[in-house]
């Protein structure tokens, strides 16, 4: 059965299909909400909140890309609680790589302790970095390129215009560079500004 089926039959009450519908994404809508809250009881409270509202809004469902449709509810859900408290989330990217495909690039079996330990304080200033960004930008950050999202997705997501998410995604990187320039003994040479 297609998603658009399962979707319609969910819309009439068949929580099985609403169910088959969380399988297919909790992973996704909990590895987007982990990066923004920066830690797994947050993360597993906002998905779940994220599935319950999003369940609660099916009717309002008027087809398109569902995907983008949960992950805006997730990210709004996460924007709220983010302003409820007004804490800066902070994330551990010690576990984003041990849990996380999307890090696997950052683990390599041939390093030796001196490699992982350039690694791990290589990611201690990667989450320092994305810490001070303000919420826009990092879940910006996040959506594109970690995750992976093209900009006519992420605007989707986040509810933005084309520009903004341009905008926000251009900033945010300046910002990381800059910031991560005061932890150039750990950058590799290739991503290294050099100072004339």
């Amino acid at each position: 059965m297609d998603e658009a089926a399962i979707i319609r039959q969910a819309q009439k009450g068949d929580v099985a299909a609403y169910n088959r519908l969380v399988l297919q994404y909790q992973s996704l809508v909990y590895n987007v909400v982990y990066r923004i809250m920066g830690e797994p009881q947050g993360a597993e409270d906002m998905t779940q909140e994220a599935f319950i509202s999003a369940y609660q809004a099916l009717n309002r469902f008027r087809g398109g890309n569902f995907k983008a449709w949960l992950l805006r509810i997730a990210t709004n859900a996460c924007y709220d609680e983010l302003r409820r408290h007004k804490r800066r989330p902070q994330s551990s990217l010690d576990e984003l790589t041990e849990e996380n495909d999307s890090f696997a690039f950052l683990r390599s079996p041939e390093e030796g302790p001196e490699g992982q330990q350039v690694r791990l304080e290589m990611m201690r200033a990667i989450e320092h970095c994305l810490d001070d960004l303000p919420d826009d930008q990092r879940v910006t950050a996040v959506l594109r390129d970690i995750e992976g999202y093209d900009y006519n997705e992420i605007a989707d997501i986040t509810s933005s215009s084309l520009g903004t998410v341009k905008s926000r995604l251009s900033r945010a990187r300046s910002k990381l560079r800059d910031c991560l320039q005061g932890f150039m003994e750990l950058l590799p040479a290739e991503y290294r500004l050099q100072t004339n």
